[in-house]
């Protein structure tokens, strides 16, 4: 593929365990992970019914989050880099 504009948001990147929980066997790029987290999300009906940006974290997601029990969509992304490398 020609130019290189995102190779970085493509490059597959080492997951921690606790996100491999939760996402699968990694490394897999950014764009991946944030799907894969969106399906487990909604497969387990993890949004919160009156407020769909935030997520309400169970046990794996927990261990992702911080220990945190509810984030929203834009505080989920920046705790998810920290299981990314």
């Amino acid at each position: 593929m020609p130019g290189k504009s995102n190779s970085a948001f493509m490059k597959p990147l080492k997951l921690t365990a606790d996100l491999e929980e939760v996402v699968g066997s990694g490394p897999m790029p950014r764009s991946e992970v944030v799907k894969k987290l969106w399906v487990y999300i909604k497969k387990n009906n993890l949004q919160d019914p009156k407020n769909k940006r935030n997520i309400v974290a169970d046990a794996k997601l927990k261990a992702v989050f911080g220990g945190k029990g509810v984030v929203n969509m834009f505080e989920m992304t920046k705790l998810v880099s920290k299981h990314l490398s």
